[in-house]
C-alpha cells in the first residue's frame, strides 16, 4: 500500500484506551449499530477504518458539547479478516497501516463519525517494520514487574519469542496504560522515542 492509497476522508472508530500502531494487529468485536455500518461500508470499499481515541481530558473541560472531542492523531487500519456472526455483529482484525492527523471532522455517515485526514507526515510508517537498539532484557524485566503489580497473566513464552520489531509494536498496544500515555506512545516521532517512553511508563506504573 502506498500513500496514494490512503483516502482523504475516512470513517472513524473512537476507542478509549486502545491504540493501533502501524504493522500492529487489533482484534475487535463490533456490535454497536453505527460501527457495524462502518465495517459494512469499509468492506464494500477500501477496507480501511480510522482508529482514534476520544480526548477525555478535553471533553471534561467542555460543557454542553454533544460530541466528545477526539485526539488529532489516529491510525488507519485495514480489515485483514472478518466474520459476521448470526446476530449480524462482526468479529474483525485490523492491521495498522499508517498514522494520520485529523484535519477536520465531516458530516457523519450512517451515524458514525468521519474526518478529512492527512497521512503525509507519517509516510515512513509504510516502510518495512523497523527496529532500534534497545536493552531487550531490561525491557522484559520491567514488563514482568509491571504485569505482576497489575495482576495480569500473559503467555510469557509468546512474548519472549517475539522479534524485537514486533515486540516494540505489540507492547504499547497490549499494556493497559491510561489513554493519555497510550496516545503519547502513538504520537512518538521516532521508534527510539517510543522505546524510551515505554521504558518510563513501565518503570513508573510498576512502582
Amino acid at each position: 500500500m502506498t500513500l496514494a492509497d490512503i483516502p482523504a476522508e475516512i470513517g472513524l472508530f473512537p476507542l478509549s484506551g486502545i491504540v493501533l500502531l502501524p504493522h500492529g494487529k487489533l482484534p475487535l468485536n463490533v456490535f454497536e449499530p453505527r460501527y457495524i455500518a462502518l465495517v459494512e461500508d469499509a468492506l464494500a470499499s477500501h477496507r480501511l477504518i480510522g482508529i482514534i481515541q476520544p480526548d477525555i481530558h478535553t471533553s471534561e473541560q467542555l460543557t454542553g458539547q454533544a460530541t466528545i472531542p477526539l485526539y488529532k492523531t489516529g491510525c488507519v487500519g485495514r480489515i485483514i479478516s472478518f466474520a459476521e456472526k448470526p446476530d449480524n455483529t462482526f468479529v474483525i482484525t485490523l492491521r495498522g497501516i499508517i498514522r494520520f492527523r485529523t484535519l477536520r471532522e465531516t458530516q457523519p455517515h450512517r451515524n458514525y463519525r468521519c474526518a478529512r485526514i492527512d497521512a503525509s507526515g507519517f509516510a515512513g510508517d509504510l516502510s518495512e517494520v523497523s527496529s532500534a537498539p534497545f536493552d531487550r532484557k531490561k525491557l522484559l524485566t520491567a514488563l514482568r514487574y509491571y504485569l505482576s503489580k497489575k495482576n495480569i497473566n500473559v503467555r510469557w513464552s509468546a512474548i519472549e519469542q517475539m522479534e524485537d520489531d514486533i515486540l516494540l509494536i505489540t507492547l504499547p498496544m497490549i499494556c493497559p496504560f491510561p489513554p493519555t500515555e497510550k496516545q503519547a506512545l502513538l504520537d512518538a516521532a521516532t521508534l527510539s522515542e517510543r522505546i524510551n517512553l515505554l521504558h518510563r511508563l513501565l518503570d513508573l506504573t510498576g512502582l
